[in-house]
């Protein structure tokens, strides 16, 4: 509760004890001369409650308890049910808001909650944990929600739904681009996505090559797909088909290869051989949240990354990458700045999208 008006602590504490003393719950009092009061109520069966009175009005209630049945659920927001109702008798209409939090569950078999880049946590409705294994490098984890599908997640970051076509389709150029006859190089990927909608535009040859982990820290970045192997790439083959289809059954196709080698080696020995490509798409790392690119190891790897890419691509080739939260606005802005200092002019354009599973314009 907040108030239009200081409080009266002892008024507010006087009011909502006898609530907490209903409940059989055992009380401690902690006051503090000009910061109000803190008072604990614990109950016999593990549940307890933390009521903080601030002197300038503001009110809060946190309630705990192990039930996860209905009547316990029940029984929870009857107390709180009181405690509002005591607050409003009490302060007339002198109360600015009360809001109400969904519980946090904590503990469960099941883990729902996720940040997102820009720091906000999300609750996700996962109702099932369809994938979750450990391979040398990282913890895999495709978990269900209701909404979005098959969710894909790496060493907790949130990569990739099965509803996020808008991803695929904005880093292959939003449908303005024809893949027809052309060949194409794909950094990363390892859930297939983009490697699946581009084969169905009849490219001449679209080549796959994934990061090693021995030359370069794993630091995760928000919905970064940098810590993709062939554990992935077979979880996903198997949990995630409607995103990848059927394009990671096989690592090599009619117009499509997948090769699980370190990306860096293999862009040098493209860049001596002078094999060129019409399209390199980046869906290694997103733009760090970091705002020290020269201290930073991730924004060092993007640059090298960027260098060897226009090395590889065509005077008139296109090279599309991922960026991140558009509230992100400082690391995206140092991302720009990067482009700046390639050895080779390049010109960009950028473009916003909402990506489902994100919860965030991307």
């Amino acid at each position: 509760s907040s108030l239009n008006l200081a409080a009266d602590c002892n008024a507010v504490l006087k009011a909502l004890q006898p609530i907490f003393q209903e409940q059989g719950m055992t009380e401690t009092v902690h006051n503090w001369e000009d910061h109000g009061y803190l008072v604990t109520y614990i109950h016999k069966n593990g549940s307890f409650a933390n009521l903080r009175i601030h002197p300038h009005g503001l009110v809060l209630v946190d309630l705990q308890s192990c039930n996860d049945h209905m009547k316990g659920r029940e029984e929870v927001d009857q107390l709180l049910n009181k405690v509002e109702d005591r607050m409003k008798e009490l302060f007339h209409g002198n109360i600015k808001r009360v809001k109400r939090l969904p519980a946090i569950l904590r503990g469960g078999v099941i883990d729902r909650y996720w940040p997102t880049a820009d720091g906000r946590l999300v609750e996700y409705d996962i109702d099932e944990v369809v994938y979750d294994e450990d391979s040398p490098f990282q913890n895999i984890k495709i978990l269900h929600s209701k909404q979005f599908g098959n969710i894909l997640i790496l060493s907790g970051d949130v990569n990739l739904a099965e509803s996020d076509l808008a991803y695929t389709q904005a880093i292959m150029g939003s449908g303005k681009e024809d893949y027809t006859g052309k060949e194409v190089l794909i950094l990363g990927g390892g859930d297939g996505g983009i490697l699946y909608e581009i084969v169905k535009l009849k490219p001449k040859m679209v080549t796959m090559v994934e990061i090693s982990f021995d030359k370069w820290p794993v630091i995760h970045i928000n919905h970064s797909s940098s810590n993709i192997d062939q554990m992935v790439i077979d979880g996903c083959k198997k949990h995630m088909r409607k995103t990848c289809g059927d394009v990671l059954d096989n690592l090599k196709g009619e117009c499509y290869q997948v090769l699980i080698e370190d990306c860096i080696p293999v862009l040098k020995r493209y860049a001596k051989e002078g094999r060129m490509f019409d399209y390199v798409i980046n869906d290694l790392t997103a733009v760090p949240i970091s705002t020290s690119p020269e201290e930073d190891s991730t924004w060092e790897f993007l640059r090298l990354i960027l260098d060897l890419s226009m090395k590889v691509l065509k005077q008139d080739g296109k090279y599309f990458t991922q960026g991140n939260c558009i509230n992100l606005t400082d690391a995206l802005t140092l991302y720009e700045e990067q482009l700046s200092r390639l050895y080779c002019p390049v010109e960009f354009s950028k473009e916003t999208v909402c990506v489902p599973s994100y919860m965030e314009l991307y």
